[in-house]
């Protein structure tokens, strides 16, 4: 008990200061368990993170699920998972139930609207850092556009998923040289119990988002995008504003994820914003509910893989499709970047004059997120009152 209690410990004292997006966290999970405190060695770690991004669900998240498992079983788990959530959990929670009441006013409304700016630095930066890291090969930028086209010209969650399985195709087709070195042959143990579960949940996620204004709507909708999400971060954003976005103004998403932005710990978190703005009959329930059924796919498809990682990750046919999906989802990512962020954002030349410093200074000094969100901050709010 007392080592469930410590990795509890640990993961909340990170969630509360781990501001900085997928990547960041898993510096500073590296720091903290490997350099640290020793629980797992490097190519223990490369191992967990690797896994992380082969399966679908938040990154980092799912890298502290982990080593949770790895520290202290499922227990470890799931307590490195509620530490490290809980303090995101209960600040965009509280943001939902109140900043309808002071979001009228004019500083907070410019606040707001300056994390809406950052909000376009972020993912543009995002978008150009995974071009760089997933798009090498001609294969991968024309899938890349293809999909950023599609979903532009066709905005739907079906164009979604059909561009990530003909994406999946392509790269097992014709990505595979240099991205696998474990023989199609090779035996690959998984955990068919866990397999299970997450199969019966999505099946029922498909029954669930059909039936309108219940709790089994927020629950069917968030499991489906916490299905499709590789990679986590701000990959979550076209998937969640497609699946979800008909249930909340766009005004009201846009200010979920530009808090999202200013506080520490994951990004899936914007899922409890959303659930409590769409279930206002309580909202403790829709935030409960959007929360769990976001992270909770990722999760199970860890436990069925964590102890094959290296044969999953190693075939060449399973890492060729996993090569164009990463290039496919930089595409969604693309096209998020116009619609909804930009589109929603930026409204005079003043906001894409700081869009534009921003993103300059962001790439030429890399200040810390925290200098980023009370510089667009201060910002907005002198913008708010002018």
């Amino acid at each position: 008990m007392n080592n469930i209690i410590k990795i509890f410990l640990l993961f909340l004292g990170l969630g509360l200061t781990s501001f900085g997006g997928p990547a960041a966290h898993i510096g500073y999970f590296r720091k903290t368990f490997v350099q640290d405190l020793n629980w797992l060695d490097d190519k223990q770690y490369a191992s967990f993170v690797a896994l992380s991004q082969f399966m679908p669900g938040p990154a980092s998240s799912q890298v502290g699920f982990a080593i949770g498992y790895h520290r202290g079983g499922l227990a470890g788990a799931l307590s490195a998972f509620l530490g490290f959530t809980l303090p995101s959990f209960l600040l965009l929670f509280l943001f939902a139930v109140t900043s309808a009441a002071w979001q009228e006013l004019g500083v907070v409304a410019g606040i707001i609207h300056g994390l809406k700016l950052l909000a376009v630095v972020v993912v543009a930066d995002a978008t150009l850092s995974m071009f760089k890291q997933f798009c090498q090969r001609k294969t991968a930028q024309c899938l890349m556009l293809m999909t950023a086209v599609a979903v532009l010209v066709l905005p739907s969650l079906f164009t979604q998923i059909l561009v990530l399985i003909f994406a999946a195709l392509v790269g097992a087709m014709f990505m595979t040289r240099g991205n696998g070195t474990l023989p199609e042959t090779s035996t690959i143990q998984l955990n068919f119990w866990w397999l299970g579960l997450f199969i019966i949940a999505l099946v029922a996620s498909l029954f669930l988002a059909n039936q309108p204004d219940s709790l089994g709507q927020i629950f069917g909708q968030f499991y489906q995008v916490g299905s499709l999400v590789f990679g986590g971060g701000h990959v979550v954003l076209p998937l969640l504003e497609t699946n979800v976005g008909e249930l909340v103004t766009q005004d009201r998403f846009l200010t979920g994820y530009a808090l999202a932005q200013a506080i520490p710990g994951p990004m899936f978190t914007l899922a409890t914003f959303l659930g409590a703005d769409i279930w206002l009959e309580s909202p403790i329930q829709g935030a409960l509910v959007a929360t769990i059924a976001i992270f909770m796919p990722g999760f199970l498809l860890m436990l069925v893989g964590l102890k094959s990682w290296r044969a999953i990750s190693q075939r060449p046919t399973i890492a060729g499709c996993l090569a164009g999906v990463n290039a496919a989802v930089v595409g969604l990512l693309l096209a998020a970047l116009y619609q909804p962020v930009f589109v929603s954002a930026v409204a005079a030349p003043m906001d894409i004059a700081l869009v534009i410093l921003g993103f300059g200074l962001l790439k030429m000094f890399k200040p810390s997120i925290v200098l980023l969100v009370f510089g667009f901050a201060c910002s907005g709010a002198v913008i708010g009152v002018m």
